[in-house]
């Protein structure tokens, strides 16, 4: 656990909806005037989109599961100690992979390269003179027998939706922003399920904090679901793994986020219109102690 130089990772599977808590954290970081490095958990993919789809293919071919949720996939010896180095010293290498046309654009034109979407940007150096690490991705909270990536990490935050919610927005995304067909967005569903269970579930178990949305509308069939249930159609359960931890206020969270209440001694559940909120009220103390504890 670093002081010196604070990891934050906030983890969760594709369509979890971990872009939510990444723009709490920005607003935090902006309002308080923070530097961070930001670490995009596709940049520890190993494989670009042209392998990787040759790699699926080779073991579909021979009767066999593989995902990008699996660690034969990934990089998790660099990812972990990337957060080492920070953790120690506040340096380590970062790449981007990129997405998209805008993406390949922005990084060619800064790094002097020419990459498409679907590529990784070179390993450079991060930056010197930040204020910690800020990684979002599928896998910051990897812990098994061959890596442990919480060794070096201050803060772990997990988002997890109820399944059959994660997949419905996981359809609509992949239907709307990638033109996937439903039959080919419930295959991915499916291969992942094997890696889903090994690497992503039991990361939840190792996070500080977990924001888990619940639906209030029936979501019993997500492949027929029309519509992604509205944040006024859920409420989000906040469990605290230990809210000695990070001296956590319940009666103050509950005079600050209306309709809230406890449903456990260490869970808050808040309306889901109020996400946001709940994410910059509970985060921003937390971050301002670990920069205090910097000095």
């Amino acid at each position: 656990m670093s002081k010196k130089h604070p990891v934050v990772v906030v983890t969760g599977s594709s369509g979890a909806g971990t872009s939510t808590v990444k723009k709490a954290f920005e607003h935090i970081f902006e309002r308080e005037s923070i530097t961070p490095v930001v670490v995009e958990g596709d940049s520890f993919h190993r494989y670009d989109r042209a392998a990787m789809k040759i790699k699926m293919d080779e073991a579909s071919a021979a009767g066999l599961d593989y995902s990008h949720f699996g660690a034969d996939a990934n990089e998790f010896d660099a990812l972990s100690e990337l957060f080492k180095s920070y953790s120690e010293n506040g340096t380590g290498k970062k790449r981007y992979y990129l997405h998209s046309d805008a993406e390949a654009a922005e990084h060619n034109a800064r790094l002097g390269v020419d990459k498409k979407p679907g590529e990784f940007t070179p390993w450079e150096d991060i930056p010197a003179g930040s204020d910690l690490m800020f990684y979002e991705g599928l896998h910051g909270c990897v812990k098994n027998d061959e890596v442990d990536m919480t060794s070096n990490v201050d803060l772990k935050v997990g988002v997890v939706p109820i399944v059959n919610l994660e997949w419905i927005q996981k359809i609509h995304r992949d239907s709307a922003e990638r033109g996937y067909s439903a039959d080919v967005i419930v295959d991915t569903i499916l291969r992942r399920m094997p890696d889903y269970i090994k690497y992503i579930t039991p990361q939840f178990s190792e996070t500080d904090i977990n924001f888990q949305r619940v639906s209030t509308v029936d979501t019993s069939n997500p492949f027929i679901a029309r519509d992604i249930p509205t944040p006024d159609e859920s409420f989000v359960v906040i469990r605290f793994k230990d809210p000695k931890k990070f001296g956590t206020d319940f009666p103050f969270l509950l005079n600050m986020i209306h309709d809230s209440f406890m449903s456990r001694r260490n869970s808050i559940v808040v309306p889901g219109g109020k996400m946001g909120l709940a994410m910059e009220v509970i985060l921003t103390p937390i971050i301002h102690q670990m920069l205090e504890q910097r000095s």
